[in-house]
């Protein structure tokens, strides 16, 4: 789905009844109902969340309309949940959608290019801004703390990154870290 945002992504099957968890990435993660319909990755298939109750702190058993029985929220166990961008109020000053960081510059606070931000990564612990090199090769991925990330400058289609120091003992062997 093009210009689309991810809110969520849905989980096992909860119980016998079409029950389904349910986890949410926005900034309010019970405000996932509150959006109305949301849709799949492709836009092909639309999803209402009848009822949300919550179970952890982004996590939520949910009953989804037309999901009647366990086999139904089986099959929809990994489908991540989006919304159209357009359908998003605006961020307010200083905000933004972690989905409007895609295809911005990476550059450090000298002006270098580190490469393009292709995603925001969060394996459990803090978001990351994943970077592509220009030269190709393996992605960076730079903590998204207002440290190491400290200017996000939307209308110049850039963000600044500090990249951390070498953390002590990475030298090589020989010299001192």
């Amino acid at each position: 789905m093009k210009n689309a945002v991810l809110l969520g992504r849905l989980g096992a099957a909860h119980g016998v009844r079409g029950e389904i968890r349910l986890q949410s990435f926005t900034a309010d993660p019970s405000a996932i109902s509150t959006y109305g319909p949301l849709f799949d990755a492709r836009g092909a298939r639309r999803f209402v969340i009848a009822s949300l109750r919550p179970i952890g702190k982004d996590m939520f058993v949910a009953r989804l309309e037309g999901v009647r029985d366990r086999e139904a929220a089986m099959a929809l166990t990994g489908v991540e949940l989006y919304l159209p961008r357009a359908a998003l109020p605006e961020p307010e000053e200083d905000e933004f959608y972690l989905a409007d960081l895609e295809g911005l510059r990476a550059e450090t606070p000298a002006g270098e290019t580190l490469g393009v931000v292709i995603a925001v990564r969060n394996f459990g612990a803090s978001d990351l801004l994943e970077v592509r090199p220009p030269a190709g090769g393996e992605t960076l991925l730079f903590p998204f703390t207002k440290a190491v990330v400290p200017i996000v400058d939307l209308a110049g289609g850039r963000v600044v990154v500090e990249p951390p120091l070498e953390i002590e003992g990475d030298a090589p062997s020989g010299e001192e870290g």
